[in-house]
């Protein structure tokens, strides 16, 4: 079911300097703050033109971008913005490439014809049920079935073809071809808890997931239900994993070493050039940062935050800006950071604020904004730091896009060049400003 009639409140706030808008929902006083209200994810469009958010109690929102132009906010122009009731909890969502020619004829031939408009959005729901929604039609394409828990994460590979991953809470992973109606269904399990999220790298040849609860364990035995072979001593409960978008198959998991305490990881992202991974864990008052090599499995950097009281303090989402320059961070503390691997302290954060009930973060494709969704149901846009890269930065994204780091390791290169171009530069910190470099 969807609607075109407006949900939520649209408006400038000044209370944060970096915040440029705010989406307030409208809902009845008596819901305000109960359980389901939720904005558990957000999503831009490939190109910029929608956004999308979960609002709660079931209902997505759909909006044309930007937001803040005079004759929408006088409501003098048709935006086209509609909502979709999805009758369940929405978790997850994301928006569908726009596919090449070949693949969107092979789409058209195949789909109803309630189904031919071009731009897709996926929703997943709390029941496993993940609907497919044509945007521009508002109606429902078709539902996938066979997640047996909360659909909690849904991304499109960005490389033109309609093939969904999904994760969730029944602890696996699918890997959907919409193209084929879904009729072959690629199964991915390994995971021993709940799966947080999930990320692809820019070459779409791996995605990397991370589930609630790491325990390192060894010994494991563990059967691959889509390579039918045995994982022996996988590690795989250390709940970050590596696998292969090529063949299905599991690849290596990323353990740091033995930790004395549970801890649990929340979010995971790749830079824009696939050769490092970021995920994002935290515990009782303390939460960090790990940067990785998914290629050596080796552990880059690691930027911390601790704090002295006996609060929780966690760290809900990450995301690399368009540009691989910054990495976007959604924490308790404050709704939004953003860091710059290899600086000092932080170069963009909002105002402390125990009460930012941040859950998920995204930047818009062409960067300058960071959205965020909140626990009450709201979602707030962020101006965000606007870098010029450098010509070596530029270079070493356009070569790690298509060198892996094992490629890259026997070229006769400079040592300082070398750890340059595979990110092993990056020291330690804190986000806090005041504390010294950790090398």
């Amino acid at each position: 079911m969807c609607s075109t009639e407006s949900n939520a409140d649209l408006r400038p706030t000044p209370s944060d300097p970096a915040l440029v808008l705010e989406l307030k929902t409208r809902r009845p006083p008596a819901l305000e703050g109960r359980a389901g209200c939720e904005t558990w994810s957000v999503d831009f469009s490939p190109d910029g033109a929608w956004f999308a958010w979960s609002m709660g109690h079931g209902i997505v929102w759909v909006v044309a971008w930007p937001l803040d132009s005079e004759d929408s906010q006088n409501g003098e122009t048709d935006r086209g913005d509609k909502s979709f009731s999805c009758g369940h909890p929405v978790w997850g969502l994301a928006f569908g490439p726009r596919p090449h020619k070949s693949a969107a004829a092979a789409w058209q031939a195949k789909a109803p014809p309630k189904g031919n408009g071009s731009l897709l959005l996926a929703t997943g729901l709390e029941n496993g049920v993940i609907k497919i929604w044509s945007v521009f039609t508002g109606d429902v394409v078709f539902d996938l079935h066979g997640h047996e828990g909360v659909v909690r994460d849904l991304v499109f590979p960005q490389n033109g073809t309609l093939t969904l991953i999904s994760t969730s809470r029944d602890k696996t992973l699918r890997i959907w071809d919409l193209a084929q109606k879904s009729k072959k269904v690629q199964v991915l399990s390994g995971h021993k808890d709940w799966i947080s999220c999930c990320s692809v790298s820019s070459d779409c040849s791996m995605i990397a997931s991370v589930g609630r609860f790491d325990r390192v364990q060894t010994g494991l035995n563990v059967s691959h239900p889509a390579s039918k072979e045995s994982l022996s001593g996988a590690l795989l409960s250390s709940m970050v994993c590596l696998w292969s978008l090529r063949s299905y198959t599991f690849i290596r998991n990323l353990a740091g070493g033995i930790h004395k305490t549970l801890y649990l990881l929340s979010s995971c992202a790749f830079s824009p050039d696939g050769a490092v991974l970021a995920t994002a864990a935290f515990s009782g008052s303390s939460w960090w940062v790990d940067l990785w090599d998914p290629y050596t499995a080796e552990k880059l950097a690691t930027l911390a935050d601790f704090f002295d009281d006996y609060g929780q303090n966690q760290i809900s989402a990450i995301q690399f800006s368009p540009n691989g320059l910054h990495l976007a961070m959604v924490t308790d503390d404050r709704a939004l950071r953003i860091w710059e691997p290899g600086q000092r302290g932080m170069v963009m954060q909002t105002k402390a604020d125990r009460d930012a009930n941040g859950l998920c973060c995204k930047y818009h494709p062409k960067g300058g904004v960071v959205a965020t969704g909140t626990r009450d149901g709201h979602v707030r846009f962020w101006k965000a730091p606007r870098t010029v890269p450098s010509l070596c930065h530029l270079c070493r994204s356009v070569l790690r896009h298509a060198v892996s780091t094992h490629q890259m390791e026997p070229l006769p290169l400079p040592k300082r060049i070398l750890q340059y171009l595979t990110y092993r530069n990056i020291p330690e910190t804190s986000s806090s400003d005041e504390d010294d470099w950790e090398h």
